[in-house]
C-alpha cells in the first residue's frame, strides 16, 4: 500500500501541475484580447471522447491523443473499426489487422496465449495497449478478447514522444467498448468447422440523461485445425458512463477473463520441409496429460475529461490490471530418426499487477492566423511481477503413430523464479501548429525508467533517462489531398551488462517519413502513402574477446519500405479496405559476419491484400477478400527461407427484423503453409475454417 500511495501522490501532483496553464489563463487572460501588434489571442475546446466508428472510416485515433484528424497529421496510422471486424468475422487479434497495410498480421497461425503481429519488420508483442496505456507484461502481451473492442488503432513508427519506452515499430492500440447514450442489445449464438462454440451477449442501458451502462460477455470453447489445442473460457466487461454535467464525462471500464490457452504444437523445421503438410499441420505434438493452462486476467480502469471554463480539457486515463497464470508445455526440438522428433518441457507461472495512470492537458491557442492545438501530460506506470519457469525434456515422439501417454520427461536444477518491479515515470509535451493550409507538429518528452529484482531467477536491473521526440510538416490542399515529412525517435532499456562489465544502453529507433494522404471530397475515404527509414541502434551482438564470450552493443537494423493503404465507403453500399507493403530490413554487424547485411527473421519483402464488401440495401449483404504474404527468413543468420502464399476469404450476411445471421469463411482455398517458425519448431498457418453465427438485436 505504500508504493501505491506514493503512485496517486505522484499522480495528483502531476495533475495540479498541468492545470496550472489553464488556471492562470483563466485568472489573468480573456477569451479574446488584443495586443500591441493587433494579433488575435483565443482559447478553443478539444473533444476527446472515444466513441463507436459507423462503417469502415475513422477520423481520428485514441493512440494520437489529439483532435487532429488522421487524414492531417503527419504520421502513419490505420484504424480497423468494430464494423470491419464484424463483417470479417475475425476471431483474435491477428484476424482483425489481417487487411491492415505493412502488418504480417498472424505468423504463428492461430495461438490463444499471445497475439504477436509484425510491423516494418519489428515484433509488436511489447507494443501493445489497451485504452491507450500499455499492457502490463515483460514477455509478450496477453491476447485481447475481440469481441469487448470497439476499435483496434496501429501508429507506425518510433512514438516514444507520447509513449515512453517501447519497440520502435509504433504502437498497437485495442479500445474497449464504452457504454452509450441509446439502449442497443444483442445476444447470439456461434459455430465453426472446427468444432468451435461460442455463446455472447452486449447491452447497453440509458439509466437517464447523465448515466448509462453496459455489460458485454462471450463464453467460448474454441478448437482449432490441431483437434487436441483448445481453449475454455469467458470474458465479461462492463462500463458505465457518467456525464454529470455539459463539462465532464467520466467512463469507468472493467473486465474479467479466465481461459486456458494452449500454445500451438508445431513440428521442426526439418520435418516441415520434408513431411506432409496436410497432415502435418493437423498434427498434435504435446503431451494430452501433461500439458496445461490456467489463466486469470481483470482490469479496472476509469477514463476522465473535464473542461474548464478556459475552454482546455483535463484528461485522464488510469487502469489497474492483474494477471494469474500457470502454464505448463511440451513442444517439438528436433528431428532424431526416420519417424520421430525430441521434445522438450516447461513449466511456467507468473503473478502480476500493473497501475497505469495519464494525465492529459490539451488545449487550443489562435494567435494571429495561427492555431495551436497543444498537449501537456504526464504518465507513471508501475509493474510488480513474480515469474517461475523450468525447462527440461520429454519423450521423442513417434510423429507417424503418436503415442500421448509416454510421460518421460527430467526438469534441470530448480525453477527459475524471483520478483522484479519496473517503473515508468514521463512528462510531454506537444503543439500542432495550424497556419493557412500548412500543417506542424512539434513533440518532446522526458523519461525515467528503472527496473529492480530478479527474472528467471537472474538479476534483472537497469535505470535509465531519455529524451525523445518527434517533428511534422505538411500541406493540406484543397483537393484533400495533404504531403506530409516527419521524424521521430524512440528508447527500449534493456537489462544486463556488456563484455567490460558496464550497464546495457536502451536500443535507441528514429524514423524518417514522407508521405501523402488524400481524404476524398466526394465518398468517404482515405488513402495514404508513407516511405520510411526506420532504424534501431544499439543492437546487442555476441562476441569473443580473448577468448572469452559476452555482449557488445555494436548491432544495427535497418528497415525502408513503402506503405499504401485505402479505406472507403462507396456509395450504393461498397465498402473496401486494401493496402500494399514492401520492406526490406537489414542486419549491420561489421564483427559478425554471420548477421552482417542479413535480413530479419518472419519479415516479408511483401504483403498485399484487398477486402470489398457490399451492402445491397434488402438484408443481404456479401464481401470478399485475398491476402498475399510473401517469403521470408525463418531465422537472423537467413539459413532458410518460408514460401509466400496466397490467401482467400469471404463473408456475408443476412438480416430480416430483428434477427441476423453470418457466414465467414477463411482461407478458403485450405492453403497449407508454414505461417513462422521459433527457435526450436515451426507452425502451420489455420486451414480453411468455416464460421456461422445467429444473434437477435433490439
Amino acid at each position: 500500500m505504500p508504493a501505491f500511495s506514493r503512485f496517486l501522490f505522484l499522480a495528483s501532483v502531476s495533475a495540479l501541475a498541468l492545470a496550472c496553464p489553464a488556471l492562470a489563463q483563466d485568472a489573468g487572460t480573456a477569451t479574446n484580447t488584443t495586443t500591441a501588434d493587433d494579433s488575435v489571442f483565443v482559447l478553443g475546446d478539444i473533444t476527446l471522447t472515444v466513441d463507436d466508428v459507423a462503417g469502415y472510416v475513422a477520423d481520428g485515433a485514441q493512440t494520437t491523443k489529439s483532435s487532429t484528424p488522421i487524414a492531417e497529421s503527419q504520421q502513419s496510422v490505420s484504424v480497423v473499426t468494430e464494423e470491419q471486424i464484424d463483417e470479417q468475422g475475425a476471431q483474435n487479434l491477428g484476424q482483425a489487422l489481417g487487411y491492415t497495410a505493412g502488418v504480417l498480421a498472424e505468423p504463428f497461425g492461430i495461438d490463444p496465449r499471445f497475439d504477436s503481429p509484425y510491423i516494418r519488420g519489428f515484433k509488436a508483442d511489447n507494443a501493445q495497449y489497451v485504452n491507450g496505456l500499455r499492457q502490463g507484461r515483460y514477455f509478450g502481451s496477453i491476447s485481447q478478447e475481440i469481441y469487448g473492442l470497439q476499435q483496434i488503432e496501429v501508429l507506425r513508427g518510433p512514438s516514444s514522444s507520447l509513449y515512453g519506452a517501447g519497440s520502435p515499430l509504433g504502437v498497437i492500440n485495442m479500445v474497449q467498448k464504452r457504454a452509450r447514450s441509446s439502449d442497443f442489445g444483442e445476444v447470439g449464438i456461434g459455430y465453426d468447422s472446427n468444432g468451435s462454440g461460442q455463446l455472447f451477449f452486449d447491452v447497453n442501458k440509458v439509466q437517464d440523461d447523465t448515466l448509462s451502462y453496459r455489460l458485454t460477455g462471450i463464453g467460448r470453447d474454441e478448437s482449432t485445425q490441431i483437434e487436441d489445442l483448445t481453449n475454455k473460457g469467458g470474458y465479461l466487461a462492463g462500463a458505465a458512463r457518467w456525464t454529470p454535467d455539459e463539462a465532464t464525462t467520466i467512463d469507468l471500464l472493467a473486465t474479467y477473463t479466465n481461459d486456458a490457452p494452449l500454445s500451438p504444437t508445431g513440428v521442426p523445421f526439418a520435418l516441415a520441409r520434408t513431411g506432409d503438410g496436410d497432415y502435418l499441420r493437423d498434427l498434435y505434438t504435446g503431451q494430452k496429460d501433461w500439458d496445461d493452462s490456467d489463466r486469470t486476467a481483470y482490469s479496472l480502469g476509469a477514463e476522465i475529461s473535464h473542461e474548464l471554463e478556459s475552454g482546455w480539457t483535463l484528461s485522464q486515463g488510469f487502469r489497474y490490471e492483474k494477471l494469474d497464470w500457470k502454464y505448463r508445455s511440451t513442444y517439438a526440438i528436433a528431428v532424431n530418426g526416420p519417424d520421430t522428433f525430441s521434445r522438450g518441457s516447461s513449466r511456467q507461472s507468473e503473478d502480476s499487477e500493473t497501475i497505469s495512470l495519464d494525465t492529459r492537458l490539451n488545449g487550443e491557442i489562435v494567435t494571429g492566423g495561427v492555431t495551436h492545438r497543444l498537449l501537456f501530460g504526464a504518465d507513471v506506470r508501475k509493474y510488480d511481477a513474480f515469474e517461475s519457469s523450468q525447462f527440461g525434456t520429454a519423450a521423442d515422439l513417434n510423429w507417424r503413430n503418436p503415442d500421448y501417454h509416454v510421460d518421460d520427461r527430467t526438469f534441470f536444477g530448480t525453477p527459475n523464479a524471483g520478483p522484479s518491479t519496473l517503473r515508468q515515470v514521463g512528462f510531454y509535451a506537444q503543439d500542432e501548429v495550424e497556419y493557412g493550409n500548412w500543417r506542424g507538429s512539434l513533440g518532446l518528452r522526458y523519461d525515467w525508467v528503472r527496473q529492480t529484482g530478479e527474472r528467471y531467477g537472474n538479476p534483472s536491473e537497469y535505470k535509465d533517462n531519455k529524451v525523445t521526440g518527434r517533428a511534422g510538416l505538411g500541406y493540406v490542399m484543397a483537393n484533400g489531398a495533404a504531403p506530409y515529412i516527419s521524424y521521430s525517435t524512440s528508447f527500449d532499456p534493456q537489462a544486463g551488462q556488456n563484455i567490460d562489465g558496464d550497464a546495457l544502453l536502451p536500443t535507441e529507433g528514429e524514423q524518417w517519413e514522407v508521405g501523402i494522404k488524400y481524404k476524398p471530397t466526394d465518398f468517404d475515404g482515405l488513402i495514404t502513402l508513407a516511405l520510411y527509414d526506420l532504424r534501431q541502434t544499439n543492437v546487442n551482438r555476441s562476441v569473443i574477446e580473448n577468448g572469452v564470450p559476452g555482449t557488445r552493443q555494436i548491432g544495427e537494423v535497418k528497415s525502408r519500405g513503402v506503405e499504401i493503404e485505402a479505406t472507403a465507403e462507396i456509395a450504393d453500399g461498397w465498402k473496401l479496405r486494401g493496402g500494399y507493403a514492401y520492406n526490406k530490413t537489414e542486419q549491420v554487424a561489421p564483427s559478425d559476419n554471420v548477421l552482417d547485411g542479413k535480413e530479419l527473421a518472419d519479415a516479408p519483402n511483401h504483403l498485399a491484400s484487398l477486402w470489398i464488401d457490399r451492402d445491397f440495401g434488402n438484408g443481404l449483404r456479401v464481401g470478399g477478400g485475398i491476402r498475399y504474404i510473401g517469403s521470408r527468413f525463418i531465422n537472423n543468420t537467413n539459413t532458410d527461407k518460408l514460401d509466400s502464399v496466397t490467401l482467400v476469404d469471404l463473408g456475408g450476411g443476412y438480416t430480416r427484423d430483428n434477427v441476423e445471421m453470418s457466414l465467414n469463411v477463411t482461407n478458403l482455398t485450405d492453403e497449407v503453409y508454414v505461417g513462422a517458425c521459433g527457435f526450436s519448431y515451426c507452425s502451420y498457418g489455420e486451414g480453411r475454417t468455416v464460421t456461422a453465427t445467429v444473434k437477435y438485436t433490439w
